[in-house]
């Protein structure tokens, strides 16, 4: 398997050269969050429903929300009723805008009824650092991108946006616990190929990857990286990216998110 990486546009360019190449299974497409996204934010030359074949929904990456350790913030709850006392003066940052995150932190602002100040970073990095250098006051992330500063003592994780609390942190409870039962946010990556591609290669990629996702050394090695294995394949993951494409397209909607 040769990796090509297509940067640019949101990974639409990418995308696109994928939706156009021949559906003979030599040419597959690794996909986020952001290919259910995108089309409600940019006029594109696909349609993420029916200009692929699903494959797998190969792992998802759990998201978390974090303060640094030195702040007084013990739980979420405790952040919430901050927010409340003092409208628009707490910070929450992630990486966008028009992210999953982005799009999650509006969700949850109009959940709480609660106005925390959004604050948009091109990349993890620095939001990081700005966080730890007590410049913002929390931040919306993929766990695997702050996990060190987590085990490191340096960030203090209040809750997780993950159906499920997080394997390596069973402390921390989920924001549905938290009193948000329906809510739900997490990254993921699946494998999709371009459309008519024929059944009996589609069948042969999802025996494929669901045989590599069982195998103890790579979904150690994917723990290791803050990824966790899934292996929902075909027909589940096609339901699975209709449902975040439905959803995705709501609360953009309602929170008249814009791209950037």
């Amino acid at each position: 398997m040769v990796i090509e990486n297509r940067p640019g546009a949101g990974a639409v360019i990418g995308t696109e050269a994928v939706s156009r190449a021949a559906a003979d299974g030599n040419t597959l497409l690794m996909v986020a969050n952001s290919f259910v996204i995108n089309p409600h934010l940019r006029k594109l030359n696909y349609e993420p429903l029916t200009s692929f074949e699903p494959i797998c929904y190969v792992v998802r990456s759990p998201t978390v929300l974090v303060v640094n350790s030195g702040s007084s913030y013990r739980t979420f709850a405790d952040l919430v009723a901050a927010a409340r006392a003092k409208p628009g003066a707490l910070t929450l940052a992630s990486v966008g805008p028009a992210t999953s995150f982005h799009i999650g932190i509006e969700i949850l602002r109009r959940e709480a009824d609660v106005n925390l100040t959004y604050v948009p970073y091109p990349g993890d990095p620095p939001a990081i650092n700005a966080l730890l250098g007590g410049h913002l006051t929390s931040m919306f992330a993929n766990y695997a991108t702050v996990m060190e500063q987590i085990a490191a003592g340096k960030l203090r994780a209040l809750a997780t946006g993950s159906r499920t609390r997080i394997e390596p942190l069973p402390q921390v409870p989920t924001l549905a616990e938290s009193g948000y039962k329906d809510y739900e946010v997490e990254n993921w990556f699946g494998v999709v190929a371009p459309a008519k591609t024929p059944k009996e290669t589609v069948d042969q990629l999802i025996r494929w990857y669901t045989a590599a996702l069982q195998v103890p050394d790579i979904r150690a090695k994917l723990a290791g990286q803050g990824l966790f294995a899934v292996a929902m394949c075909g027909a589940d993951f096609a339901a699975h990216i209709r449902k975040q494409y439905d959803e995705y397209g709501r609360a953009i909607r309602e929170a008249n998110i814009k791209a950037d």
